[in-house]
C-alpha cells in the first residue's frame, strides 16, 4: 500500500512540475513577444537570416515557406548542413525563406518546440510547422524533402 501511495504522490509531482514549467514558459514567450520586435532582413534573402527568440515568430509567420536551422556553434553536426542550408538559400531565394536559430542563446523556441537534438531544421508554410528535420542529412535527401513543401 505504501508504494502505491508513493508512486500516485510521485505522478501528482510530476504533473505539478509539467504544469509549473508550461506556465513559465507561456510567460517566458509572452514577454518575447511583448518586446519590440527587431528589424528582420528581407525575406527574399539569398542567405539564411540571423534569429532570435523574438524574431522568430514574425519571420515564420510572413514567410510562405520557411526552413529554420536550429545550431549551437559547439555542434559539428551543424557546421555539416549550415553550407547546405546557405546553398539552398541562394538557389531558392524568393521561393523560400530561410533561417538561423543559434539554441545556445535562444531557449524558447527550443523549448516550444521540443528540440532535443540539433542541428533542427523546422519547416514551415505559412505560419504552421510542417515538418521537423533532426541530423545532418546530406543534401540529396534534405532538399526534396524541403521542397515537397513548395
Amino acid at each position: 500500500m505504501l508504494s502505491h501511495t508513493y508512486v500516485v504522490m510521485v505522478d501528482q509531482k510530476d504533473e505539478d512540475l509539467e504544469k509549473i514549467k508550461r506556465k513559465k514558459l507561456e510567460e517566458m514567450m509572452r514577454r518575447i513577444s511583448d518586446r519590440t520586435e527587431e528589424k528582420l532582413p528581407s525575406q527574399a534573402s539569398d542567405k539564411p537570416v540571423d534569429l532570435t527568440d523574438a524574431t522568430f515568430t514574425k519571420f515564420v509567420d510572413d514567410s510562405s515557406l520557411s526552413v529554420i536551422d536550429c545550431w549551437a556553434p559547439w555542434c559539428g553536426p551543424c557546421h555539416m548542413v549550415s553550407p547546405i542550408i546557405e546553398e539552398l538559400a541562394r538557389e531558392y531565394a524568393g521561393k523560400i525563406s530561410f533561417g538561423k536559430l543559434n539554441m545556445d542563446n535562444n531557449q524558447g523556441v527550443a523549448a516550444q518546440y521540443g528540440i532535443r537534438s540539433i542541428p533542427t531544421l523546422l519547416v514551415f508554410k505559412h505560419g504552421k510547422l510542417v515538418d521537423q528535420i533532426i541530423g545532418a542529412i546530406p543534401r540529396r535527401m534534405l532538399e526534396p524533402r524541403i521542397i515537397s513543401h513548395l
